[in-house]
């Protein structure tokens, strides 16, 4: 060992390492294009590569279709001859597979056997954990599954042992660690839930779960806090959009129905799940406690319903998504009588911002007030500021700035922002890389030019992101106070 640096490959696609040998001989690259287009290969030592599964996208002919591979927790086994993956291809919503070294461009399905969990979710991720003993971990509309399974190689299949998180204490929220002890076989576990912030347990071999932390929201008494009920729609063309509505406790009095905040979450390929350690669990709890319901969509692009399902905002951002939201707002939220649609607000953050802009602007007859937390507002000008090593990204999945001109101006918040009528918070941070200041700042001063009420909150010291905590508590209260 000399301590120094050797580079392996280089690609404008992330050359990111997937998975590798256990003696670290040999290590699985990936390329990623788009969501779920990723392509896996190991570097020959001599500049080149060996394409395990995949069409590199320089080879690919035009008007060819490729199958989306959606490779994701990857793993060279314990004996070094083969890749156990995660992959769409022979499940849309993942399933687990193997590819044998020495046998680039074939794989196999790999069965797993004794699931137990019902619902509509995915494979999100296979952890491995000792010798031939494997998590994985399912996210079932957005409440997390983990069996400790055990991989039979030869025979392609994964045994479920026990169920680690899903049941008991363990059910209804969102799972953050896991780590076997192979000595003992418990396993420490890291979860939360909606109305409980992260707690350590311990998993006994017999399946007992054992919390060992105590942590709670300070002052608040947990029967105050919303579980949150499922209220999941059908939308306007016949798809399922799962989603969650967060209604104030019986305990706090509030009588009458309801006023809404309707919350969009960013990425937009990301999702809003029951867990209390992500930014908008704390604001959504404190927005029920002030008598608010707040109703959290899972729209098309987002994750954890199949790659098929967050596919559908590739180069559609502000198209079928924001239909999604148009039809819950119109269709669906006005048949519930514990909800007032009549006195909505709109929140969201990132990608969620972009949506809260285009919601506002395009449908203004639906809200009262809305928060963009730095969200893109002009998609030229947007993607011109983001970082160099995202801008190929983002023409693959959004658009090209040159070759999409017309329509990314079609799908971009300015081209309506004139037309938005209720008054307008926007939140930034100072230093975000992303969504930098400017783009917010464009907003803010277009529409005071219009004459429009915009209040603007800048934080000097934080990112694409509010993650110090006295920043964290002064914007959840900037956000209730202006709703």
């Amino acid at each position: 060992e000399t301590g120094g640096i050797e580079e392996l490959a280089r690609s404008p696609y992330g050359a990111f390492p997937a998975a590798w040998s256990p003696d670290h001989t040999r290590v699985v690259l990936g390329d990623g294009y788009t969501i779920g287009d990723v392509v896996f290969y190991e570097p020959d030592g001599a500049g080149g590569r060996q394409i395990l599964y995949g069409t590199p996208i320089e080879e690919r002919e035009s008007g060819t279709e490729y199958p989306l591979t959606g490779f994701r927790s990857s793993h060279v086994t314990t004996n070094g001859t083969g890749l156990l993956t995660v992959t769409t291809l022979h499940d849309d919503t993942g399933a687990p597979a193997y590819i044998a070294l020495d046998r680039p461009g074939e794989i196999e399905p790999v069965a797993i056997e004794g699931l137990v969990h019902a619902g509509v979710g995915e494979l999100e991720q296979l952890d491995h954990l000792a010798e031939n003993r494997y998590a994985a971990v399912y996210n079932i509309d957005g409440c997390s599954w983990a069996y400790e399974t055990r991989l039979d190689e030869p025979g392609r299949r994964l045994v479920v042992e026990r169920v680690l998180v899903g049941q008991g204490e363990l059910a209804d929220g969102v799972l953050h660690g896991l780590e076997l002890d192979e000595q003992s076989g418990r396993v420490a576990v890291s979860f939360c839930t909606a109305t409980s912030p992260t707690q350590l347990f311990v998993v006994e071999p017999e399946g007992a779960a054992m919390r060992k932390t105590d942590e709670r929201v300070l002052g608040v008494p947990p029967e105050l806090l919303s579980p949150g009920e499922d209220a999941s729609f059908e939308s306007h063309d016949g798809l399922r959009v799962s989603a969650r509505l967060y209604l104030p406790a019986e305990e706090l009095g509030f009588e009458g129905s309801r006023p809404l905040v309707y919350y969009v979450h960013g990425g937009p390929q990301s999702q809003e799940r029951p867990n209390f350690a992500w930014f908008s669990m704390p604001l959504i709890q404190i927005l029920t406690l002030e008598g608010f319901a707040v109703f959290v969509p899972n729209a098309r692009g987002s994750t954890g319903y199949g790659l098929e399902y967050a596919k559908h905002v590739d180069h559609d951002w502000g198209g079928q998504d924001r239909l999604d939201h148009v039809h819950a707002m119109t269709e669906v939220l006005p048949k519930d009588e514990r909800i007032d649609v009549t006195r909505a607000g709109v929140v969201g953050r990132s990608y969620g911002g972009y949506m809260t802009l285009m919601l506002a602007a395009r449908h203004p007859e639906l809200w009262a007030a809305a928060v963009d937390m730095f969200g893109p507002y002009d998609l030229l000008t947007f993607m011109e500021r983001i970082p160099e090593t995202w801008k190929t990204y983002f023409a693959l999945a959004v658009g090209d700035p040159e070759r999409d001109r017309d329509f990314l101006v079609e799908r971009s918040p300015k081209t309506y922002i004139t037309d938005i009528s209720c008054p307008l918070l926007v939140i930034q941070g100072q230093n975000d890389p992303r969504v930098v200041e400017q783009e917010s700042r464009d907003v803010v001063e277009e529409l005071r030019v219009h004459g429009r009420t915009v209040d603007y909150l800048v934080f000097d010291d934080e990112g694409h992101d509010v993650l110090k905590l006295p920043n964290r508590v002064r914007c959840y209260d900037a956000i209730a106070e202006f709703f």
